[in-house]
């Protein structure tokens, strides 16, 4: 059920297609980004694409440091309707696309140190998601007192806050401040929902206000 690639040599996972019982995969640490030495003209799409379509069965992923430059069109299938784990850190990615979506099951998201100024609407459809770490991304706000808009959209949208469970965001290494940050439209929602489960005690009741987002 758990398949460990770590840490190899690796430009492709095109056999894993096959492992139709296959739930956790990690694969981190590898190439997957990146075409081989060899490649040329005459390599086939096939041969290049480092992601074949993914088992329907997989629970959780993890492909941290493989100089992917967007996210492969494989993990963002709608047919990973059992995905709630999905690492993405410290790679080189700088959107993420509104395909997003159709991860469903998705409660945890990793996509730290990469190079994402701001994030799609469509995250919002998320609404399992209760855990999101951007830290070390190019997520900024220039000024106090910014007015957003269609044109000039909010890096972190309203339904991220609003219609997701997220209980838990670092921002940590971006260039935004906590006074920017609780002038978003939507983050009193978030607040609130950490507080009524604070009040809970759940999670040990070791929830704080802002400081969790890794801010000053």
């Amino acid at each position: 059920k758990s398949l460990n690639l770590e840490s190899n040599k690796l430009y492709n996972l095109r056999p894993i297609s096959e492992l139709s019982n296959l739930q956790n995969l990690s694969a981190g640490k590898n190439k997957l980004g990146q075409l081989p030495q060899h490649t040329n003209s005459s390599t086939s799409p096939t041969q290049q694409v480092p992601l074949p379509a993914l088992p329907q069965s997989l629970k959780q992923i993890k492909l941290e440091f493989n100089n992917f430059t967007s996210i492969p069109k494989p993990l963002l299938s709608p047919t990973l309707t059992k995905l709630t784990k999905l690492d993405l850190s410290n790679n080189d990615l700088a959107s993420v696309p509104s395909s997003i979506a159709n991860l469903v099951a998705l409660t945890e998201l990793n996509l730290s140190h990469n190079s994402i100024p701001q994030l799609c609407p469509e995250i919002s459809k998320l609404q399992n998601l209760k855990s999101l770490s951007l830290e070390y991304n190019a997520i900024q706000v220039s000024n106090a007192n910014i007015k957003w808009s269609e044109k000039n959209p909010q890096p972190l949208p309203k339904g991220l806050f609003e219609d997701t469970q997220i209980i838990d965001l670092n921002l940590k290494g971006n260039k935004i401040n906590n006074t920017q940050l609780n002038d978003f439209d939507g983050f009193q929602v978030f607040l609130d929902r950490r507080q009524k489960l604070k009040s809970k005690n759940i999670y040990g009741g070791a929830l704080t206000d802002l400081s969790v987002c890794g801010l000053d």
